[in-house]
């Protein structure tokens, strides 16, 4: 880039400025300082058709603050600007992007407006990714806002919805979009949110026949409909899955004798994402993509090719007020990836108790249920590499495998649950199951409870205290905690306990680095103190505590919750509970 002042009648605010929109942008933080000291940081341009006429790329507060002043004066002197070359949108909209995350967050939707942007401008995924610092993952989540209904957008935008309901609208169809926003508009139902709005869409309720893409006077299977007759459903979800099912293949053969090169019918619960794919003329190639949800609607989407391929033909190949909580976000990542590991370590010891955490899954249900593992997603690679290093963690791994390898599944499959590829599919793995014993068997309930069991949960809590967890014995500080500990007040009150009352009062002033260090000497025995054995911090502990009255520890709050169930008699022997030893 090169460096010069351009005087502001020469510069204009361009298109691919993420916050260039006609209303001028708030100057309150900026005005007082371009009025006495001018603009300082350069703002990032390039030319606009020629060389005395340049475009802002960056820089749009600085430079409506720049003609607020120059209006109030009458002048201003020549801007600092960065040229950048001319002709690049994507870059431009790069650098627009990377100044303002730096300056401020943007909200979501202005992030996924500026990425489909430059997807359209040949951006890759991967391209993206690299340039802000995300994980793929992370862009391809902001992408998918773009399968939202505008009214959804907007909500999200307003902050009407909250992140976790957004994610799982994504996944709708447009159909399930405008079912959901109206039970959101309606004064006596209910609009699922959250976790519950998964099990909505991938149906936790009857199917519709409104969904049949057969006929349904043909329909050899039962039909019931509500007192009013108004609303009818298929009594038999594998029959109704039957007809459907024969009716897409019957519509894309169809598509086929049209003309169609080819027609890609979608996995059940596959999602279409069109920011993955560009429109194309079925003369060209253009395929049909055949998505079908887990309620039953099937949405044929005409005319299309994946991006890459589109590239490739391009390239001529071929085709209230917050309180500040008393551990961070982190921290208590920390806190329910230890505490989950071990008591899913000691469940293996309680198969009894497993069967009836299944039985309690399965009658109510859970957001981890329907083949859903605990992914134990940590918010950093430390926190992941400290819990994968845990004792309970490599008890729970090796158990895992010896039920793999009972179980005939590939030695690598990360979890029991959803591992088994054998032929002839359910019927097998049901047959091979019929022939193990029953203690075998729940061990293998035990160990498919643990990986469905949700890390951060209540049931973690009472649990633990009905395995009377010992976390002192599978688990022992490391830098991942005491480093993520930032809190004076809470640092103190584990020097108090690692250390003593007085060596904490003696350096109640120092800084937290200090405090943590002298914990760290304390728990590791260095610096001539004392090695404390056997330390776990109160949040950690089964039944856990606090060090402050200031809340925001989840371990401690879903305890208070859940605390009086151990008093209604759940503490009984639960060996007395063996569903095997009252038949034998």
């Amino acid at each position: 880039m090169e460096l010069k002042h351009i005087d502001i009648s020469s510069l204009s605010v361009s298109s691919a400025n993420m916050r260039g929109g006609k209303k001028v942008p708030d100057l309150t933080n900026i005005l007082p300082s371009v009025r006495a000291r001018g603009v300082l940081v350069p703002l990032i341009v390039r030319e606009n058709g020629n060389p005395d006429s340049y475009e802002i790329v960056a820089g749009n507060r600085r430079y409506h603050a720049a003609l607020a002043v120059a209006e109030e004066s009458g002048s201003i002197d020549p801007l600092p600007c960065a040229v950048m070359a001319a002709g690049d949108d994507a870059a431009a909209l790069e650098a627009s992007l990377i100044e303002n995350i730096a300056r401020l967050d943007p909200d979501e939707m202005t992030r996924h407006e500026t990425f489909t942007r430059l997807v359209r401008d040949r951006r890759s995924v991967e391209d993206i990714s690299l340039t802000f610092g995300l994980t793929a993952l992370q862009v391809k989540r902001t992408l998918a806002l773009g399968n939202l209904l505008p009214r959804i957008r907007n909500l999200y935008r307003a902050g009407t919805i909250d992140a976790v309901t957004v994610r799982h609208l994504t996944l709708a169809t447009k159909a399930q979009q405008r079912e959901w926003l109206a039970l959101l508009d309606s004064e006596s139902d209910h609009a699922p949110l959250g976790q519950n709005l998964k099990a909505w869409l991938m149906g936790g309720a009857a199917t519709s026949t409104s969904v049949a893409l057969f006929d349904l006077a043909g329909y050899p299977g039962e039909i019931v409909s509500d007192l009013f007759g108004e609303d009818s459903y298929f009594a038999c979800a594998s029959d109704f899955w039957a007809a459907q099912m024969a009716a897409v293949e019957e519509r894309a053969d169809a598509y086929r004798e049209a003309g169609w090169q080819e027609v890609k019918v979608m996995g059940r619960g596959e999602y279409f994402h069109t920011w993955e794919h560009e429109r194309c003329q079925k003369t060209k190639g253009g395929r049909v993509y055949v998505a079908i949800s887990h309620r039953g609607e099937v949405t044929f989407h005409e005319g299309y090719i994946t991006g890459k391929e589109a590239r490739k033909r391009e390239a001529g190949e071929n085709l209230p007020k917050p309180v500040r909580p008393e551990v961070s976000a982190p921290v208590q990542n920390y806190i329910d990836l230890h505490r989950h590991a071990a008591v899913r370590a000691s469940l293996l010891s309680q198969p009894a108790m497993a069967l009836r955490l299944m039985l309690a899954h399965v009658i109510v249900g859970s957001p981890l249920w329907r083949v859903d593992v605990e992914r134990q997603r940590a918010n950093s690679d430390v926190i992941a590499e400290s819990v994968e290093a845990s004792a309970s963690e490599a008890t729970f791994d090796a158990k895992r495998r010896e039920i793999l390898a009972l179980l005939g599944f590939d030695a690598d499959t990360p979890t029991v649950t959803g591992g088994y590829a054998g032929d002839p599919g359910l019927p097998g793995l049901f047959n091979h199951l019929m022939g193990l014993p029953d203690e075998t068997v729940m061990s293998v309930i035990a160990i498919i409870m643990g990986g469905t069991l949700m890390a951060g949960s209540a049931m973690v809590e009472l649990l633990g205290a009905l395995l009377k967890v010992d976390m002192a014995s599978v688990w022992q500080a490391d830098d991942a905690l005491l480093d993520s500990i930032r809190d004076k007040e809470v640092i103190g009150a584990i020097v108090a306990e690692v250390a003593g009352d007085g060596v904490a009062a003696a350096n109640a002033g120092e800084s937290v680095k200090v405090q943590r260090q002298i914990a760290r000497d304390c728990l590791a025995g260095t610096n001539g103190r004392a090695k404390v054995e056997s330390w776990v911090p109160r949040w950690m502990a089964f039944p856990p505590a606090t060090y402050t009255n200031r809340g925001g520890v989840g371990s401690a709050e879903r305890w208070e919750r859940i605390a009086a169930l151990l008093e209604t008699g759940s503490q009984s022997d639960v060996e007395d509970r063996r569903p095997f030893a009252r038949a034998a």
